[in-house]
């Protein structure tokens, strides 16, 4: 269930949110929706892919953020603020509403007694709120930068699936399934009037992004051969101490 209405200082003033990053909350994706403006934080640390929305059709850039679906491999990071957090999982519960800002009063993350107040004393937008309200003025704008972005590559056919196979410590081999990335012969021989307008669109920088950030997944499998061996180290503690 939803409750979206719009923020109010008055209705509001003592409302509090929890605005840690956790599974409970909905952090535990596998791929997060992210926007262009976002690319230059994202790519140091995550694979950036196109993927399809089930209901739609329609391409979308996304953070790879696991291999298994709900696995979340950097949700110890971001409640130790040391990695970029996707701007569509940090805005959650609020939403956009006109000009303004609506909250789903019926979100987990709402009315926590330990989280961040959104008001001051004054009435004022606590800074927690602030940084709400500027990344919806940056997501705003960015979704329809983005849109523009994948419908020119689209156009000019710069977007290929990408087979991603994965084989982990415990013997599993996964293969990723339903991504894409920028095609990286049809880009390098594109006519100078195709590279032209993609560098100055700022486009072509976008692309080298994706690209880059491919070198991103050995640095995940690790990460979850990691977790892969903590679960199997713990595993063997409990088999000594039930045998001891």
């Amino acid at each position: 269930m939803t409750q979206i209405v719009p923020l109010n200082k008055e209705t509001h003033k003592s409302l509090k949110v929890d605005a840690r990053a956790s599974a409970a909350y909905g952090d535990n994706q596998r791929f997060a929706h992210v926007i262009v403006s976002e690319f230059p934080q994202l790519v140091v640390h995550y694979p950036l892919l196109f993927s399809k929305d089930a209901n739609t059709g329609e391409f979308y850039c996304g953070a790879m953020l696991g291999f298994d679906e709900g696995e979340n491999l950097f949700l110890d990071e971001w409640r130790d603020l040391q990695f970029y957090r996707p701007l569509g999982l940090q805005r959650v519960p609020f939403y956009a509403h006109g000009p303004d800002v609506a909250i789903d009063l019926d979100h987990p993350r709402v009315g926590v007694e330990d989280g961040k107040a959104l008001f001051t004393e004054h009435g004022q937008p606590t800074r927690y709120l602030q940084s709400i309200i500027w990344a919806f003025q940056d997501l705003k704008p960015g979704i329809e930068v983005t849109r523009h972005f994948i419908a020119r590559l689209l156009e000019l056919k710069l977007i290929e699936p990408v087979e991603i196979e994965a084989e982990f410590d415990d013997g599993r081999i996964i293969n990723c399934e339903g991504l894409y990335t920028v095609n990286q012969d049809t880009l390098s021989t594109l006519p100078d009037a195709a590279v032209v307008e993609l560098f100055r669109r700022g486009y072509m920088r976008l692309c080298h992004y994706m690209i880059a950030s491919l070198k991103q997944f050995p640095e995940l499998a690790r990460k979850k051969n990691g977790r892969i061996l903590e679960s199997t180290e713990g595993l063997a503690v409990v088999r000594a101490s039930t045998h001891g």
